[in-house]
């Protein structure tokens, strides 16, 4: 028998507190093949980091400054040229067997360079992990109207609400927990780390594509994600951000001096949200997560 080929596991990490023991320990359960663990610490304060490195497959890295998370996993994964790599918030739980079911679809997927598992909440509720990549025209209509409308059809169509979840390909898949070959992740130049927080796996998604490479949902592996433990840290500025990415990912979509006026309405509207969003805190949350119960109803209705 060969030996299976190697698995690095990134885990960006900002004082992630209690979290990341159960990250861990969980991981464990996740999959039987042998792995290392690097946590790429953009500046924790809790000393969580610290004592996980106290594990034998922990390798604790300081990046020497908040380099976002792109720009963490990015430096975690430096000379990770084989095997497979899973990136991943610390905040995550995964469930017994959830590594092995997402590594066994990657042979139904030989041109697959990402694989993302289903994600819920502590509440069970389903968050829309895989969907299509962002265009002008959908993107408006989701950020308009997603948070008072959910149902909307720009939000359902870019959040592929329709049904049960099936195998498959998606447009691009959530950051917080994804498979890739080491070759796909490294191919394409890694995480933009002009993206400090969001929008990197969207960027990502569309550059796997672009070089060939599939981004599959695989929803019979399911993580549990806790979520927004380290933004709500700093939860204005965060907000901020996501519309600073979203601007930065939908702009470049319009290049030239000729879509000037496009990218200037872009961010005049991206910015009213993020103003709005400091006031009225329902919408910078976005469109809701809906639970399986109400997918299927939606679809015989």
């Amino acid at each position: 028998m060969t030996a299976p080929d190697p698995l690095t596991v990134s885990v960006v990490t900002y004082s992630p507190g209690e979290h990341l023991d159960t990250f861990l320990d969980s991981l464990r359960l996740a999959t039987t093949r042998p792995y290392r663990v690097v946590l790429a610490d953009n500046g924790s304060t809790d000393g969580a980091p610290e004592r996980s490195a106290s594990r034998p497959e922990v390798t604790l890295l300081r990046t020497g400054s908040n380099l976002g998370y792109g720009g963490a996993h990015n430096a975690a994964l430096v000379g990770v040229t084989d095997g497979w790599v899973v990136l991943a918030n610390p905040d995550v739980r995964w469930e017994p067997g959830s590594l092995d079911t997402l590594l066994a679809a990657t042979a139904r997927w030989p041109r697959g360079g990402a694989f993302g598992p289903a994600i819920v909440d502590v509440d069970g509720a389903l968050y829309p992990s895989a969907r299509e990549l962002p265009t002008l025209g959908r993107g408006i209509g989701h950020v308009l109207c997603g948070w008072w409308w959910p149902s909307n059809p720009w939000t359902a169509s870019y959040r592929r609400e329709r049904g049960e979840p099936v195998e498959g390909p998606a447009g691009w898949l959530s950051g917080s927990c994804l498979l890739l070959p080491a070759e796909a992740f490294h191919r394409v130049g890694g995480f933009d780390d002009s993206y400090f927080m969001y929008f990197e796996d969207v960027d990502l998604g569309a550059r796997l594509d672009r070089a060939g490479w599939l981004s599959v949902h695989v929803p019979s592996a399911v993580v549990v994600h806790t979520g927004g433990h380290a933004t709500a840290q700093a939860a204005d500025r965060m907000r901020d951000e996501h519309h600073r990415s979203a601007y930065r990912y939908l702009s470049r979509l319009y290049p030239g001096r000729s879509r000037a006026p496009l990218r200037w309405t872009l961010a005049a509207g991206l910015w009213t949200r993020a103003a709005l969003s400091r006031v009225i805190g329902r919408v910078g949350q976005g469109a809701a997560p809906q639970r399986h119960s109400e997918l299927l109803d939606s679809e015989t209705r």
